[in-house]
C-alpha cells in the first residue's frame, strides 16, 4: 500500500486575511498576561509626552510582551524580536508589529521599577485565580521551602511570605534579562545576512541550480 502524506504547501498565499486569534490556543498563558495587564493604571510609565518622532508602542503591549517571554524563559531582547515573528503567541500579543531590541531594552531600564511592580502583581493576580504556574514562575507557594535557600533575603515565619518569595523571583527575572542584553546575545536561529539573501531571491522559483543543497 502506498504511503499517505499530508500535503505540506509553503508556496500557495491565503486567499482571505489570516486571524490570529484562531491561531493561538485558547489556554496559552498569553491571553492572561494581556487581560492582567489591560487592568493596570500604566500611567506613571515613561512615555515621549512632546509626541516627536516615530509612533511609539503602548506601554499596555511593551510590558505583556516582556512579561510573556520573561515568565517563558526568554530574556535576551534580540531573542524578543526575533519571536515577535517567530513566535504565534508573541505575534498576536504583538498584533503582528515588531519593536526592535533597543526599544524594548531602553523600556525595562528607563520604567525598571513600575515593570518589576506590574509583573509582581500579574503573578498575585494568577495567584488569586489558583493558578500553579505563569510560565516557568511557581506562584502556588509549594516551593517556598525548597526555594528559601535560594532567595535567603526572604523571613518566611511572617506573613505576606509568598508575596516576598514572587518579588525575588521577579527581580531574578529581571536581572537575567538585563544580563542577557549586556551580553548582546546572538540570534541562535538567524542566518548570516548573506545566506539569508540567497534564500531570498530563491523564494517562490525552487533551490534548482542552488549547489550548497545539493
Amino acid at each position: 500500500m502506498a504511503e499517505r502524506f499530508v500535503t505540506v504547501d509553503r508556496m500557495t498565499p491565503m486567499l482571505l486575511p489570516e486571524d490570529l486569534r484562531d491561531w493561538v490556543e485558547e489556554n496559552d498563558l498569553v491571553h492572561f498576561v494581556i487581560e492582567a495587564v489591560e487592568r493596570m493604571d500604566l500611567r506613571g510609565f515613561r512615555v515621549n509626552v512632546r509626541g516627536t518622532g516615530d509612533a511609539q508602542y503602548p506601554p499596555s503591549m511593551m510590558l505583556s510582551l516582556l512579561i510573556y517571554c520573561y515568565a517563558n524563559g526568554i530574556f535576551s531582547s534580540r531573542r524578543i524580536e526575533a519571536a515577535t515573528r517567530r513566535d504565534v503567541a508573541v505575534r498576536y500579543l504583538c498584533a503582528k508589529t515588531h519593536p526592535d531590541h533597543d526599544t524594548m531594552c531602553r523600556f525595562r531600564r528607563e520604567n525598571f521599577a513600575a515593570v518589576a511592580d506590574c509583573f509582581l502583581k500579574v503573578l498575585e493576580l494568577a495567584r488569586e485565580m489558583k493558578l500553579l504556574k505563569v510560565g516557568v514562575v511557581s506562584v502556588d507557594g509549594t516551593k517556598i521551602r525548597a526555594n528559601a535557600s535560594k532567595h535567603r533575603n526572604v523571613t518566611y515565619e511572617r506573613a505576606g511570605e509568598l508575596v516576598e518569595l514572587l518579588r525575588a523571583d521577579v527581580a531574578d527575572l529581571l536581572k537575567k534579562a538585563e544580563e542577557a542584553d549586556r551580553r548582546e546575545e546572538a540570534d541562535r536561529g538567524k542566518l548570516p545576512e548573506e545566506i539569508g539573501l540567497i534564500f531570498l531571491r530563491k523564494r517562490g522559483r525552487g533551490f534548482g541550480g542552488f549547489s550548497c543543497l545539493g
